[in-house]
């Protein structure tokens, strides 16, 4: 009777520590089995996560193992990147409302002085003869209006004006008229025709003046030389106004029309403000540059503006334009083809959105397509949010779905 006793004890004995040890088998196996069954998506390097593989092995990049990435891993509830408040607060995020905003966007380019071609004033000798004496000897000297430019002597007047004086002392005035058209015909200025009446004796030389304050651009005469009748002698420029040429890029052709105002600036006058208008948008772009060129003519009344210096240009838009959509400009974020933007959702979550941007202008930039008023959007540290969401594929790739990770505080 008690060795059946002890044989039955040890059967329980036995049947006991089976039971453990085949139950802790079976309780250790589980999580290997489900760990086996879960699906891989690719395999990946940590310290290159942007690079996936279709299987396992060792990484191109540094001396580790590839590690799986799971599809259980992707939480679907929300897409982009969750991070706590702690963490937000640690990265100084800083989030806008997109708002309704009126955007005058501002040209700003350089331009260089030129001379007003319109101001061009010819000076040719008015019949032929011989250049006694100049006044002006150099170019770009500058002269006063009525200031003597030179002394010709013309020897073919004289008898013309003898002419006239007899016809004069006949005192038939349609005779007297005729004969004096006939020395306007010879190119005689009004003046030199008044001095022969008042003398009553031919006058020979006549002195050139200018005809208004400006520059000496161009020098023909020589003293001393024989001229012909309407050759060339003086060509007067003005400095009051000047021209102004512009280059500015197309992107910002609708910024500038015929009329706009705009002011100049130069490091030469600090603090001073040239005031001008658009004159003309010239039609050919600079195949060199890129650029369009624009003339511009500023008021220059005390000559201060020379040609060949170096001025920055600013001009606001012409007309008032709506207000439109925009964000701050620091919120984009551009990538060449495209730009997006980091929205801030509910409960933390950060999502990149894809955005059509338009003008800029006061720091702000137009958002034409993507955002509604009132969205808020990260304006500093969006792009360690950008990162993190192309890390791991929170952005649409092919079509594909958002995924979402949370960023460890």
């Amino acid at each position: 009777m008690k060795l059946l006793f002890l044989t039955a004890a040890a059967a329980a004995v036995l049947a006991a520590t089976g039971g453990y040890y085949f139950g802790s088998r079976h309780h250790d196996a589980a999580p290997q089995a489900q760990q086996a069954q879960r699906k891989v998506l690719y395999w990946y390097d940590p310290m290159m996560p942007g690079q996936r593989f279709d299987k396992p092995g060792k990484s191109p990049f540094m001396d580790m193992q590839l590690v799986p990435r799971y599809a259980d891993e992707q939480v679907p509830q929300a897409a982009g990147i969750a991070i706590s408040a702690r963490q937000q607060q640690n990265l100084g995020m800083v989030v806008k409302r997109a708002q309704m905003r009126v955007l005058s966007p501002r040209l700003e380019a350089w331009g260089t002085i030129a001379q007003d071609d319109r101001s061009l004033r010819a000076m040719s000798a008015p019949a032929a003869g011989v250049i006694e004496k100049l006044f002006v000897r150099a170019v770009q000297q500058q002269v006063r209006a009525g200031e003597p430019l030179a002394q010709l002597w013309i020897p073919g007047w004289v008898s013309a004006q003898q002419e006239y004086l007899a016809v004069r002392r006949l005192g038939d005035p349609a005779l007297t008229r005729a004969a004096r058209e006939r020395l306007a015909l010879q190119f005689m200025p009004e003046d030199v025709v008044r001095q022969v009446e008042r003398s009553g004796r031919a006058q020979a030389r006549v002195v050139l003046r200018a005809p208004r304050a400006g520059y000496v651009a161009k020098l023909d005469a020589k003293e001393g030389a024989q001229v012909a009748a309407t050759a060339p002698l003086f060509e007067l420029a003005s400095l009051d106004p000047v021209w102004l040429v512009v280059d500015y890029p197309q992107s910002q052709a609708a910024l500038l029309g015929a009329g706009a105002h705009i002011e100049a600036t130069t490091e030469s006058w600090p603090g001073e403000r040239f005031s001008g208008r658009v004159s003309e948008l010239l039609p050919q772009m600079d195949a060199a540059t890129r650029t369009l060129k624009a003339r511009i003519v500023l008021d220059n009344p005390r000559q201060k503006l020379k040609p060949g210096m170096y001025v920055r240009v600013a001009a606001q838009q012409q007309a008032a334009a709506p207000a439109t959509l925009a964000v701050p400009q620091e919120a984009v974020i551009a990538t060449g083809d495209s730009s997006r933007v980091i929205v801030a959702r509910d409960e933390g979550h950060f999502e990149p959105v894809s955005v059509v941007t338009g003008i800029s202008a006061g720091g702000w930039t137009e958002i034409r397509r993507g955002l509604a008023d009132g969205d808020r959007v990260v304006t500093s540290g969006q792009f360690l949010i950008d990162s993190e969401a192309s890390l791991r594929s929170a952005l649409p790739e092919a079509g594909h779905a958002h995924s979402n990770a949370e960023v460890a505080p």
